[in-house]
């Protein structure tokens, strides 16, 4: 399988995370693309219509895209017990929460990026960091029992989802005010899955 991705993309590293906590990161190729919202990569165009990046290839079907779908896929393809049924609305709901303060992170770095610095639109930002915070305070304030429990897709995606805040908006101090959160992080972050995929331009 082919893996299109860049290491900068905090989706594509949900993939890899989950790759090397099912034990087939050896099973994936990596194709490295600079692609952005203005300027499709060829490659990320070929494997998915949407031109963004993560995109599985696969040898046995047609590519599959969206870091929630291949990382099903893949979690199927081991066996492993990352969707554990008795608690899947719970999971489906944490991933769901850390994939949305990923795309207002996301919103965020491509307002600054590339938008002329002259219409850069405050307001915007504004609005996108409120709904990180209001995302990291309901983890904070609701959910640390399961963030603290046997390793699933959701501690993944937050872990994931924290390690962008660190890249790209580390100004912002994230931590404050959500010591739970961020002692959870301290140590999850320790995995040799996370080591091995720390983000980089």
């Amino acid at each position: 399988m082919q893996l299109i991705h860049s290491p900068a993309s905090p989706f594509v590293r949900k993939v890899r995370v989950t790759l090397a906590e099912t034990g087939q990161t050896d099973d994936v190729e990596l194709t490295r693309v600079h692609t952005t919202a203005l300027n499709t990569a060829d490659e990320a165009a070929a494997a998915n219509p949407l031109g963004k990046i993560p995109a599985l290839v696969r040898q046995d079907g047609p590519a599959i895209y969206d870091s929630r779908v291949i990382c099903r896929y893949l979690v199927a393809r081991a066996g492993a017990d990352l969707y554990r049924e008795e608690r899947l609305w719970d999971v489906l709901t944490l991933e769901a929460t850390a994939d949305g303060i990923l795309e207002a992170a996301v919103l965020m770095v491509y307002e600054k990026r590339l938008r002329p610095e002259e219409i850069v639109f405050d307001d915007w930002l504004t609005a996108q960091w409120g709904k990180v915070e209001g995302a990291l305070d309901a983890l904070n304030e609701r959910w640390m029992s399961h963030l603290f429990g046997p390793l699933d897709m959701g501690q993944i995606a937050v872990g994931c989802a924290l390690g962008y805040l660190d890249f790209r908006h580390d100004a912002r101090n994230w931590r404050q005010g959500r010591d739970g959160l961020a002692g959870w992080y301290a140590e999850f972050s320790k995995r040799e899955s996370m080591l091995t995929t720390v983000p980089s331009d």
